[in-house]
């Protein structure tokens, strides 16, 4: 089965609408939060088309009215009338006020549970991705995107249905309304306000957005500088190298306030060009109102409609240029994590997957072929191998002859590209990959630890395991003696990646683990070839345990750790060259084995 294509989408370029459409899928999964929001929404917007009316309408009836004398009477009539007008103006402001409350309320949660569902979205599929996508992204980068983008989908909410709905739903209201009043003036506006917002988007999508993107792509770079930089603090401190990576961080931030600066230089032309139209198109509307004024075609309280409605268009054109503005930068600043969601994982579970039941350990490969995604030359071609259940197998040879990836094929880390994989008969390809990595225990050569408690970790494949059973792994690993002598004992934070460790103690801890879980199958990638030897004598005890009535892949460089095993398996160019015990294989003086083994005895001698 080939992989599927699961590398980093550098400088991937999502068009607007795919990534709008990526929020607004997620909007309509919380039908009762959307309908809160657009409802208040559309209560205060209909609030604002009002109050032009009402007030046009108390203007023209002040203006065109003459007062009755005292003596006459009536003018409590009037007074009442006036007084209603204003009331209702009050009543409408008091509607507007309780729609935007009930909208804020809304979107604060709406948002909220896009952001939280986007998120883990997205954290389940960046653990998906394949490890060859992992080793070739920075994980402060990854990182960066995420949480940008999260935050960038707060602000496209606020945006589209807070600022940018309400203003098309007014410019809409006023100029039907306007319309109906006087056609003219009501064409006009109609012009004009499609004009602005094709200008408006055009500034956005071609004149902004490409100088944003780019200030993106710097902003990543960064956030993978310094997650680098900070990750490998131990090796820059060992070389002295603080300055250098200083150096090397203000080069990458000039550059990036470089771009940003340029960014937003245009998004600054884009306002005041904005602005400048909405200037314009004031000043010819109340021009015309004026204008029929003149001739008789309107009246004192036409005209005022014209003003009131004008203002409140003007502030609402210019705040739709800015939020058009916003839009393009909250879209610039979700791409990269939407790009997260348009990249395929790397190894997926088939359709009608299974749980793997594993009732021996019994491993075979047929007629395997497989190349890593990033070179051009096949480790395995149609390489085959039987490994009995309970064997303890050595796995020897030079870098790159294809032991370790026997393993990783192994744990389905990556797919084949043709043969099978079996364990017990059932094909790997078709159980689940959770079920399949339960059953198999990796004790590596740099094990990684979680910045969480020594209980936490030794327990990380087993979380529900009791104190007890975390003790008793503990002690079969030779952990529970320098364990117990730490202050806070298995309650100890370990540090980032266990730095607070040993080498040795990281890999006992790591063998604990492995005993917790009680998998069938117990994978040992170089687990001694970093170690002193008094480490070395407590590990190989521990796994001389672990390997009991399990079948057992052992990668090793170091020869004298697999003397005692049942086969010994030399790789050469992804075949197998030599199979046999240690001393079968020692009987051979010409065999490559023999050669390996005097070439380490020479080397330490």
């Amino acid at each position: 089965m080939a992989e599927v294509n699961s590398k980093p989408h550098k400088g991937m370029k999502l068009s607007f609408t795919e990534v709008l459409r990526f929020v607004m899928v997620r909007w309509v999964q919380h039908p009762a939060m959307l309908a809160r929001t657009l409802g208040g929404v559309g209560l205060a917007t209909l609030a604002d088309i009002c109050t032009p009316l009402l007030a046009g309408r108390l203007v023209g009836d002040i203006s065109t009215t003459v007062l009755p004398s005292p003596a006459e009477g009536g003018r409590a009539a009037l007074l009442h009338d006036a007084l209603l007008m204003v009331s209702g103006l009050l009543v409408l402001g008091l509607v507007g006020v309780m729609g935007r409350r009930s909208s804020y309320l809304g979107i604060s949660k709406l948002s909220l549970a896009v952001m939280r569902q986007v998120l883990d979205d997205a954290f389940a599929r960046v653990q998906r991705f394949s490890s060859d996508w992992h080793a070739n992204s920075f994980a402060g980068s990854v990182v960066r995107r995420v949480t940008r983008g999260i935050w960038a989908i707060d602000t496209l909410d606020d945006t589209l249905l807070l600022l940018i709905a309400p203003e098309l739903l007014v410019l809409v209201g006023t100029t039907l309304v306007l319309l109906v009043r006087a056609p003219l003036l009501g064409l006009v506006l109609a012009v004009m306000v499609v004009l602005f917002a094709c200008l408006s988007i055009w500034l956005a999508l071609r004149y902004v957005a490409p100088t944003a993107r780019v200030s993106n792509e710097w902003d990543s770079k960064m956030g993978a500088l310094l997650g680098d930089a900070i990750t490998c603090n131990a090796v820059v401190k060992s070389f002295g190298a603080e300055q250098r990576e200083e150096q090397h961080l203000h080069s990458v931030a000039r550059t990036w306030a470089e771009k940003t600066y340029y960014s937003w230089y245009r998004g600054t032309n884009s306002a005041n060009l904005q602005a400048s139209y909405t200037l314009l198109m004031r000043v010819v509307m109340i021009g015309l109102a004026v204008l029929l004024w003149w001739r008789g075609a309107a009246g004192p309280g036409d005209v005022a409609y014209v003003l009131t409605m004008m203002f409140l268009i003007q502030g609402y054109l210019r705040d739709l240029g800015q939020q058009v503005s916003q839009v393009q930068r909250s879209v610039n600043e979700m791409e990269e994590l939407v790009g997260l969601f348009a990249t395929a994982p790397g190894v997926q579970d088939a359709d009608g997957a299974v749980p793997l039941v594993v009732t021996d350990g019994a491993i075979e490969l047929r007629d395997v072929s497989f190349c890593y995604p990033s070179q051009l030359t096949p480790i395995y071609r149609d390489f085959s191998l039987k490994i009995a259940a309970g064997s303890r197998v050595a796995l020897v040879g030079a870098s790159g002859s294809g032991k370790t990836t026997l393993t990783r094929l192994l744990q389905r880390l990556y797919d084949v590209q043709s043969g099978a994989i079996l364990i017990d008969g059932q094909d790997i390809a078709h159980v689940t990959q959770q079920s399949l990595r339960r059953q198999i225990a990796l004790v590596p050569q740099e094990p990684m630890l979680f910045h969480r408690t020594l209980a936490e970790n030794i327990a990380y494949g087993q979380p529900d395991a009791p104190r007890e059973a975390i003790e008793e792994a503990a002690r079969l690993a030779n952990a529970d003696g320098f364990i117990t002598q730490l202050p806070d004992g298995y309650d100890t934070l370990v540090g980032e990646r266990g730095v607070k460790l040993s080498g040795g103690e990281r890999q006992r801890v790591a063998i604990a683990r492995a005993f917790l879980t009680n998998a069938p199958i117990v994978i040992f990638d170089e687990a001694t070839a970093s170690l002193d030897s008094e480490s070395e004598r407590l590990v190989q005890e521990a796994m001389a345990r672990l390997m009991t009535e399990r079948t057992v892949l052992v990668v090793a460089h170091r020869l004298a750790t697999v003397r005692d095993l049942d086969r010994i398996l030399v790789f050469e160019g992804g075949q197998i060259i030599e199979d046999g015990t240690h001393t079968t294989l020692m009987a051979r003086p010409e065999g490559a084995y023999h050669r390996l083994v005097t070439l380490q005895s020479l080397e330490h001698g």
